[in-house]
C-alpha cells in the first residue's frame, strides 16, 4: 500500500534505509508501468485506480474532479494530474490541519502525540497499548509502525474508519439489561405489515414481513380474514388490496424472525376469521413454527411479564383470549377442537372528536381527484369507517385452540386508566389509535406514563392514513408506550426516527425505556419536565463530503432534536454555494436539553431551492447518548434508508452527560 500512496502523493518517507528507497523506487516504477503504460488514463481507469487505493468515491464527482485537473481537455490524464485527484479524494483539509496541529514537523505524529489528541480531542480513555494498535491497524508504512509512529496518511485512514464514526461503538451491541419485565421496553413495532404500499389499493406482500423482521422489527401485525378453500388469508378488509395466505406468512415469519434479534417476537392478530378458520390459523402456528411457538406459561413467570432475555427465540401471539392463564394451563394436552366461546366486546373504534372530522377532511380530498378514482376510493373509506362505528357492541366467537395460544400478550379493549388499575391483568395489553393516545398524552401525562409502567400498550395509525403515512412516534415514546406501531413501508421523518431510536442496543429491537418512565416515585410528565440537570449539547459542524450531486450544488444542514416538547428544536447551518464535494460550514450549534435520556439528534442535509421546500440529500438520526465525542464522521442515508456511502458530514461533538 505504500507504494501506491508514494506514486501518488509524489512524498518520501525518510525513515527508511537507502536500499529500503531503492526497491521502493523500484515497486513504484512496475505500478507505473502496469496503470499508466500509455502514459495516460481515462475517468473509468481513474474510478478502477481509486478504488485500488482503497478510496471511496462517488462516480459524479470522480468524472467532475477528473475534468476540473484535464489539462488538455482530451479526456485523459498524466500521472501527476492523477496525484492531484487523488489528494482531492485522500487528503481532506480539515483532517490534514487536526493532523499538523498535533504532529511536531507536520511528517510524522509520534505515538505520545497520538496518546495526547486521542485524550484532549476524542475523549477516549487511553494508554500507549490503544495507541500502539491504532497505529498498527491503519499505519501503511511498515518502517513507521516499527517506529511507534504515524504519517498523514495513516492518520486520514483512522480518521476515515469505524473507529471515528458519530455512533458509539458500546451501543452496536447488546448491553442494556434485558432480565426485566417485558413492559420496561420499548419494542419496535410495525403497522399492518403485509402492506407495502396503500392501505386501500396495493399489494398485500410477503416480503413486507421479511424486510421488517431484517430491520429488528419485534412486532408485527396480521390481519386475518376467512379464506376460500378453507385457508384463512392476510389483507386489509374491506378494501381492495391483494391478498396473501395465513400459513405463508406465518412460514416467511418463522424464516426470518431471529436473523436480526434473538429476542422475542409478538405476532399482534386482528383477528376477523370465523371459529373454523382460527383452528386452522392455530394448526398452521403450531406446525410451522414449533417449539419457537410460546403456547405454556414460562415456570419462573406464572403471574408476571417474563424479560426478553427470558424468551429469547421465542414467538408470542397477541390476539383475544377467553378466561385466564390457569385455565389455559388446566387444558394442557386436552382436545380442544371444536370447542367455541362466545363473549361480548365493545367495538375497536378511536372514538376522539377528531377523527370523524379527520374522516370528513380526507373525503373532501378524494374529492378533488378523477371522478372515477374519487367514488371508489369514498366508497371504500366510508365502508372502512362504518364497519369501525356501525356498532358499540359485537358478539364474537374465538376457537379455543386459537385462544390458549395467547400466553402473556392478550389483547384487551382499552376503557380508561382508572378501569386498567382496578381491573386489568398483567398479561393483558390495549391497542390505542393514535387521536385518542395524543389526547390523553396531552391531558393525562402522568397517568398514561404510570399504566405503560404496568402494561404494554400499542399505538397505531389513524384509519385515514390511507397513503399508510405516519404520524410522529416520539410523542407516544415520550410516555412510555411500548408498541409505537409505524407502517415501515413508508419513508419520511417518522421512519427516521424508528430507525434511529432502534440503532440503540445493538439493533435487537428491544430497548430499556429510562427510569424517569419505570420509576414512579420521579412523577415525570413529559409536558412539565425542566430537568434535574440539563445537558448542554455543543455541535460544530465542520463540513461535508461528497454529498449527493445535484443540479444546483448549494448544501446546507439542519440539525434537528426530538424528544420532550421542550427539547424539540431545530438550527440551520449558512448554505454553501456550488459545492456538494467537500462544502464547509465551520458553523457551531448548542442545545440544552433537559431529559436527554429521550432526545433523538437528526442531521439532515438539503441542496437550497428558491421555489418551494429544499432539496433532500441525506439524513442521519441516532440517541443523544450514542452519540461519540470529538471528532466524528456522520454517514448519511437516503429517503429509503440506504447507505449513502461516501457521503457524509465531519463534525466536533461535545455534551456533558
Amino acid at each position: 500500500m505504500y507504494i501506491y500512496i508514494y506514486i501518488c502523493t509524489g512524498r518520501e518517507h525518510k525513515g527508511g534505509t537507502e536500499e529500503e528507497e531503492e526497491r521502493q523506487r523500484h515497486r513504484n516504477k512496475e505500478f507505473m508501468c502496469e496503470d499508466f503504460r500509455a502514459g495516460r488514463i481515462g475517468v473509468d481507469k481513474t474510478v478502477k485506480l481509486l478504488e485500488k487505493l482503497d478510496i471511496r468515491c462517488d462516480g459524479n464527482h470522480v468524472k467532475y474532479i477528473f475534468k476540473e485537473n484535464d489539462i488538455h481537455k482530451n479526456g485523459k490524464i498524466t500521472i501527476e494530474e492523477f496525484r492531484a485527484i487523488y489528494r482531492n479524494f485522500a487528503y481532506r483539509r480539515e483532517v490534514v490541519q487536526i493532523f499538523n496541529a498535533y504532529s511536531s514537523n507536520r511528517k510524522i505524529l509520534s505515538e505520545q502525540n497520538l496518546i495526547k489528541f486521542l485524550k484532549q480531542e476524542q475523549y477516549v480513555k487511553t494508554s500507549k497499548s490503544i495507541a500502539s494498535e491504532i497505529i498498527q491497524k491503519y499505519e501503511p508504512i511498515e518502517e513507521v509502525k516499527k517506529q511507534h509512529q504515524m504519517t498523514i496518511e495513516g492518520f486520514l485512514r483512522y480518521m476515515n474508519s469505524n473507529d471515528c464514526l458519530l455512533f458509539k461503538k458500546d451501543c452496536t451491541h447488546v448491553y442494556q439489561d434485558m432480565t426485566r419485565p417485558l413492559s420496561d421496553y420499548f419494542i419496535s413495532s410495525s403497522h399492518n405489515t403485509y402492506l407495502i404500499s396503500g392501505q386501500l389499493i396495493g399489494p398485500s406482500d410477503l416480503w413486507g414481513y421479511a424486510s421488517a423482521l431484517v430491520k429488528g422489527c419485534r412486532c408485527l401485525e396480521i390481519d386475518c380474514w376467512d379464506g376460500s378453500q378453507n385457508e384463512p388469508v392476510v389483507y386489509h378488509g374491506h378494501t381492495l388490496t391483494s391478498k396473501i395466505l395465513f400459513k405463508t406468512v406465518i412460514q416467511v415469519i418463522n424464516k426470518y424472525a431471529f436473523m436480526a434479534s434473538d429476542y422475542p417476537v409478538v405476532l399482534s392478530l386482528e383477528n376477523h376469521c370465523s371459529p373454523q378458520q382460527q383452528e386452522i390459523m392455530a394448526s398452521n402456528l403450531q406446525s410451522i413454527l414449533g417449539d419457537t411457538l410460546l403456547s405454556d406459561v414460562l415456570e419462573e413467570f406464572p403471574n408476571e411479564l417474563p424479560s426478553p432475555e427470558a424468551l429469547k427465540f421465542k414467538i408470542l401471539i397477541k390476539n383475544k383470549k377467553i378466561g385466564t392463564i390457569e385455565e389455559t394451563i388446566g387444558r394442557l394436552g386436552s382436545d380442544k377442537h371444536g370447542q367455541i366461546v362466545e363473549c361480548e366486546e365493545e367495538e375497536e373504534d378511536d372514538d376522539d372528536e377528531d377523527a370523524e372530522e379527520d374522516s370528513k377532511g380526507h373525503i373532501n380530498m378524494i374529492k378533488e381527484s378523477k371522478e372515477k378514482e374519487m367514488e371508489e376510493k369514498s366508497s371504500l373509506m366510508r365502508n372502512l369507517i362504518s364497519y369501525s362505528k356501525k356498532k358499540k357492541i359485537r358478539k364474537i366467537k374465538i376457537a379455543l385452540e386459537l385462544s390458549d395460544l395467547v400466553i402473556y400478550t392478550k389483547s384487551e379493549k382499552f376503557k380508561g386508566f382508572h378501569h386498567a388499575q382496578l381491573y386489568q391483568k398483567f398479561n393483558e395489553n390495549n391497542s390505542i389509535g393514535e387521536l385518542h393516545a395524543r389526547k390523553l398524552s396531552k391531558q393525562k401525562a402522568r397517568e398514561f406514563i404510570s399504566h405503560t409502567n404496568n402494561f404494554i400498550t400499542r399505538i397505531y395509525p389513524k384509519a385515514t392514513r390511507t397513503d399508510s403515512s405516519n404520524y410522529i412516534p416520539q410523542e407516544f415514546w415520550n410516555v412510555g408506550c411500548q408498541m409505537v406501531a409505524l407502517n415501515f413501508q413508508t419513508p419520511g421523518l417518522p421512519m427516521d426516527l424508528q430507525n434511529g431510536k432502534f440503532l440503540d442496543n445493538g439493533g435487537c429491537g428491544y430497548l430499556l425505556k429510562p427510569e424517569i418512565l419505570r420509576n414512579p416515585k420521579l412523577n415525570f410528565s413529559p409536558n412539565e419536565f425542566k430537568g434535574y440537570n440539563p445537558t448542554t449539547l455543543s455541535i460544530r459542524l465542520i463540513s461535508g463530503f461528497q454529498l449527493p450531486p445535484t443540479s444546483k450544488n448549494d448544501p446546507l444542514v439542519q440539525i434537528e432534536i426530538y424528544g420532550i416538547p421542550d427539547d424539540q428544536t431545530k438550527q440551520q447551518t449558512h448554505v454553501v454555494r456550488k459545492n456538494a464535494f467537500a462544502p464547509r460550514w465551520n458553523e457551531t450549534f448548542t442545545f440544552t436539553i433537559h431529559a436527554p435520556e429521550m432526545a433523538l439528534v437528526r442531521f439532515v442535509a438539503e441542496n437550497q431551492s428558491t421555489i418551494g421546500s429544499n432539496e433532500f440529500l441525506g439524513q442521519y438520526t441516532l440517541p443523544l447518548l450514542c452519540m461519540d465525542k470529538g471528532y466524528r464522521t456522520i454517514p448519511l442515508f437516503s429517503k429509503t434508508g440506504d447507505n449513502l456511502d461516501p457521503a457524509s458530514l465531519f463534525a466536533y461533538v461535545w455534551y456533558h452527560e
